[in-house]
Order: structure tokens, then sequence, then C-alpha cells
């Protein structure tokens, strides 16, 4: 070697690549740098060797499924983001049933009303996280789905949407809370709370997912109805409900339509044809700002249904039709009412909003403005009739929810119809499908949709009333559906929950529990 650094000594860069030039044409040198360069390939050569059967050992089963799943389901993050945010408004309509059925109630039942609203939202939630989401919305056959139980076994995301699993599921959830809030709405005041866990055990955990599976399922009956080796093959065309007009409306209007006729009318109550009326509400305040908080609400109930927020024209599309039935309706209901009593009542007013949010549930994807303007103008009229016939029938029910959710609801069906407008066919994940646009009646197509929303709503709603009428004869044999007549003089709040919810002052003489006078607690 010739090149040889003394001690201390520093060589300038030039200098180095001088020496590395004459190293390279010593044979000792370039013997010493194969010898180097042989090494460290043969290092990393092992090292990939020993990484690669490693991988092979212990991940090629878990990567191997990883492609798998990656194929079919794949989150989309705006699309899940969106479906959460309209559960969150969906579930916030929980404040509004609660306000709109206390207002509407007497100070006595006020407790009653807050308790059943909000153990029924805990008691739903349990059950459609172990039977219910699985009995709707898994595969299964043309009337029930058998799959998911206790939400085991689930892909990452459901179906074709591209939306995470889980966020359907809490989306789905917040629709069967408000079908079992509506039940409690025309039992108020006189349901014991026992019999009241009973029948909504039986409401949320079986009438509305297997009911519901018809319509919604994957395979449910209803859904492929008029396709070739399917329920009336020959209709041409399957039942649809885009929000749930009928699914949650009609299945929740007709089980509380059940409930109150097996529970009877409140002690006391008189009602027009035998010269009295309806019981005042103690507070017209909070039902008229549940009422708002509701038509809020329902802007994740009727856009959120497209699980897409890829389909900007879509969720614009419902939104507007949302707004503009439940306008007209609203007008509607309030003249309609003063034609009645030549006064300008807030209860028909409200109602009458709420009808038209109801009915547009249904067709707002597929009608145009104006098919929801005139849609929802009906819907208000049809609320006071409603109202007007359970009076005559002498069916109590003091916040209008089977005129409400349950005859609006089939109209709102109904009138998908008639007024589908032919120019919108399906949302997707990335975008409308319009490709098969639906056309009713009044818009050159015939009676075919018209006949498949009449069988759809007709199956749900008598198969509804049947089971639900029974569910509550059942309860009713226990003792429990009716809290007693004592129990409802002394005041439901007192007698059930040990506390009014106004303890510091009296409202009116004819709101105040009895229980609250000695001299009243035996009064009738």
């Amino acid at each position: 070697m010739k090149s040889i650094v003394r001690r201390g000594e520093s060589l300038s860069f030039a200098g180095k690549l001088s020496r590395l030039a004459a190293r390279l044409r010593e044979p000792m040198w370039q013997r010493y740098g194969a010898t180097m360069l042989a090494g460290k390939l043969a290092g990393v050569g092992l090292t990939l060797l020993v990484m690669a059967a490693f991988t092979g050992v212990f991940f090629a089963k878990v990567l191997a499924a990883d492609s798998t799943l990656k194929a079919a389901d794949i989150v989309n993050p705006v699309n899940t983001a969106w479906t959460l945010i309209a559960a969150f408004l969906v579930f916030g309509m929980q404040v509004g049933f609660t306000m709109l059925e206390a207002g509407f109630c007497r100070s006595r039942e006020t407790v009653n009303v807050l308790m059943e609203c909000i153990v029924d939202t805990c008691l739903c939630g349990i059950l459609f996280y172990a039977i219910g989401f699985a009995f709707m919305f898994s595969h299964g056959n043309g009337f029930i789905g058998y799959h998911w139980f206790f939400l085991q076994g689930a892909p990452e995301t459901y179906e074709s949407t591209g939306v995470a699993f889980l966020a359907v599921w809490i989306f789905q959830f917040a629709f069967a809370d408000t079908c079992s809030t509506i039940t409690s709405g025309a039992m108020i005041g006189r349901t014991g709370f026992v019999g009241d866990l009973i029948y909504s055990l039986g409401v949320s955990g079986f009438i509305y997912p297997i009911i519901g599976h018809w319509a919604w399922g994957p395979d449910g009956f209803l859904a492929t109805m008029g396709s070739a080796g399917y329920f009336m093959p020959n209709l041409g065309t399957s039942f649809h409900d885009f929000a749930g007009s009928t699914v949650v409306h009609t299945i929740g209007g007709f089980v509380a339509l059940a409930g109150a006729i097996v529970l009877g009318p409140r002690l006391g109550r008189k009602f027009k044809r035998d010269g009295g009326g309806p019981m005042l509400p103690h507070d017209l305040t909070i039902a008229a700002c549940g009422g708002l908080l509701l038509w809020f609400g329902w802007y994740g109930f009727n856009p959120g249904s497209t699980l897409s927020a890829m389909d900007i024209a879509g969720i614009g599309r419902v939104s507007a039709n949302t707004t503009l039935a439940a306008c007209a309706a609203g007008l509607t209901a309030m003249v309609y009412a003063y034609f009645l009593s030549k006064k300008w009542d807030i209860g028909f007013t409200v109602n009458g909003f709420l009808a038209g949010l109801v009915a547009i549930t249904c067709p707002c994807y597929w009608v145009s403005p104006t098919g929801a303007i005139i849609l929802g103008g009906i819907a208000g009229v049809i609320v006071c009739l409603g109202v007007e016939l359970l009076e005559w029938l002498r069916i109590d029910d003091p916040i209008g929810a089977v005129p409400v959710h349950g005859f609006c609801g089939v109209w709102g069906t109904l009138s998908l119809g008639l007024f589908a407008c032919g120019k919108y066919g399906a949302t997707g994940p990335t975008g409308p499908d319009n490709s098969a646009a639906l056309n009713g009646l009044f818009y050159h197509g015939g009676f075919t949709l018209l006949k498949a929303q009449f069988i759809g709503s007709a199956i749900i709603t008598l198969a509804t009333f049947s089971v639900a009428l029974l569910l509550m004869y059942l309860v009713n044999l226990t003792g429990t559906l009716r809290v007693s007549e004592e129990g409802e003089l002394y005041g439901i709040d007192l007698h059930e929950h040990g506390i009014p919810a106004y303890p510091e002052y009296v409202i009116s003489s004819i709101a105040a529990p009895a229980g609250l006078s000695r001299d009243l607690t035996t009064s009738k």
C-alpha cells in the first residue's frame, strides 16, 4: 500500500478522490472491495429471505383475506360521515317528540311522558343491537332476516352502500326509536309504566323490525315484489318507501291506534258527540317548540336516507320537498281548523306541518316541488279529518299520533303512485341512477306504481294493526297496561314516579294532580 495517511494529517476532498483512484488500481484493494461487496449483498439477501419466510408463515392468510375484503368492503368516508350526521339529526327528534307529547298532555302526566320517552329509547337501543337490526336488515327470506344477531359476523360496510356497517346501524336505530315513540303518543295519561315496557319490547324488538324487513330488507317480499320469481311477478314494479311513511310512521301510528283502543279513554274524557271535547294541553309553548324540533330533525330523516353524500342533487331535492310539504300542510290545516272553530288553532297547525312531513317521507326523492306542495296540502286536511274521526269514534288520542303518523303515513305512501314525476330513479353511493325513473298516474305512468303502493301499504297496515291489537290485549291481560283508577285519579306522575313535573306551582286547577289535595284524592 503506497498511499498511507500520516497520523494527524487530513486530506482534502480532491486528495481523497486521488487516493481512491490509486487504490482501485492495486490488486489487493480490488480483492478487498470485491469481498466487502459480496458480503453486503449476501447479508441483504439473507435478510430479505428471512422477512419473506416470516411474512408467509404468520401473515399470508390475513393478507389474502384482506385483499378479498377490500374488493367489496371499501368504506366510503364521505358517505359514512354524511350518514352519521343524519343519524344524529334523527336522534335529536327524540327531544322534539318528548316536548311535543309533554306539551300536549296534562301537567299531571308530564313526568310519565318524560320517563316513557327516555326509557323507550334505551330499551330500543339494546333490542336493535341484539335482534332488531338482524330481523330487519340482514339477509334471510322474504319475511325475516336471520343473520348478524348481536351485530356478530357483520361486514365492514352495509351491502353496496359503502357506508360503514355500524354507521348504518346507528342511523336505523334512530328510525326504530322514532317508531317506538310514536306509539306512546296516543297512550299517554293512563298507561302503566311496566305495561309500557312490555309492549315497547314487542314493538321495538319484533313488530317494527320484522314487518319493516318486508319493505326495507335486502330480500323482503315487498322490496322484491314485481320481479320474476318473487311476490306478484306480473306487477312490474316493487313497493317503494324512500324514508319511511309506511315503515316508520304507518307502523307507529297503527300500533298507537291499537293501544288507544285497548286502553280506552282517560278518566273524565268526554267526547264532542257526548257534549264534551278534548282535554286541554298544559303547555302549548313546549308542544309547538317540540314540533319545530321535529321539523329540524326531519332534515336528517329524509335527506339522510340517501346514505350518500355523493347524490348532491338528490339531497337538495329531498330537502326542498320536505320543506315545501310541511309548509303547505301547516297552512291548510290552519285554514281548515278555522272553518271548524272560527279560531286560529295552534294545535291543528303544529299537527298540520307534522302531517306534511310524514306524508312527504315516502315520495320525497321522486316528486317535484310542486307535487310536494300539493300532497302536503292534502295531508294538512287529512290530519284534521282524522282528529275529528277519532273524536266521533270515541278514541282518545291526546296528541293526534294516529291521524298524523297513521293516516298521513298511508296517504304519503299512496301519493307516490300519483305524483312521481318520471325523472328520478334511485340514489347510489357515487351518485343517482335515473335509468329507471318512477312515473305516477299524473305523469303518464298509469296505475302500475299506484297499485304497488296500495298493495304494500295495505299489507303492512293490516298486519301491523292486527298484531299490535293482539299484543295490547295480551299485555292488558297481565294487568299492567293501564294504571289503576285510583292511580289515574291521584295523578299518574305521583302514583307511578313519586314526583310531579312542577312541584313549586300549580298551572291551573283543572290540570293539578288530585294527589296534591287530600279532598280530591277520591274524586272522579
